[in-house]
């Protein structure tokens, strides 16, 4: 398969899984759960209660909607500030991934000769592929917190919902790609 090919379609594909952590960081339903709304009594009741990594918000059947919004770092229960320092550390590493992809792709100008640019699309690679084993380990600590609860049997039933698995599966694969790419192209003697 021709390396170009490669290196666009693992561009695309981290790029891809980039946009999807960045935006499941900002998406508002990380946990969800209603509370009334028992059948059989007169006065319907329900309320809803969701939250994210940056704020928790409650409605009530008249529609009015209370939020609170964490004011600093330390005010939040540590796992939330693990998943928000694995899901930032991912976005990070990721765009020095991008930096060194662009600069190491064979349909760039710009990062030198053809060695210089294989090394550098091998690590950009690594950092895509490290960038989602962060994300993944910040979703799983996260899961792991809301099935806990979802499963104590005196707690009012939370849903997890969430797309970030699948932008950390595009990152590694991009990342995979390039390295795909130049795997044959580092490892041959030139001697």
């Amino acid at each position: 398969m021709n390396i170009r090919l490669v290196q666009i379609w693992g561009f695309l594909m981290t790029v891809l899984g980039w946009i999807f952590v960045a935006c499941s960081m900002a998406m508002e339903g990380w946990k969800i759960t209603s509370v009334g709304g028992m059948g059989g009594s007169s006065i319907v009741k329900v309320s809803w209660y969701w939250s994210s990594l940056w704020r928790s918000c409650f409605t009530d059947s008249t529609a009015v909607t209370n939020c609170y919004d964490f004011p600093v770092l330390w005010s939040v229960d540590g796992h939330i500030q693990m998943v928000r320092a694995l899901l930032m550390s991912a976005l990070s590493v990721g765009m020095l991934g991008f930096i060194l992809g662009l600069m190491g792709m064979e349909c760039t100008f710009i990062g030198g000769r053809d060695k210089a640019k294989h090394k550098k699309i091998c690590a950009g690679g690594i950092c895509h592929i490290t960038s989602g084993m962060l994300s993944t380990s910040g979703y799983a600590v996260y899961a792991i917190y809301v099935s806990a609860e979802y499963f104590n049997p005196f707690f009012v039933g939370l849903k997890y919902v969430d797309f970030g698995w699948v932008g950390s599966a595009f990152h590694m694969t991009g990342g995979w790609f390039y390295l795909y790419s130049v795997s044959k192209l580092l490892c041959r003697d030139d001697g």
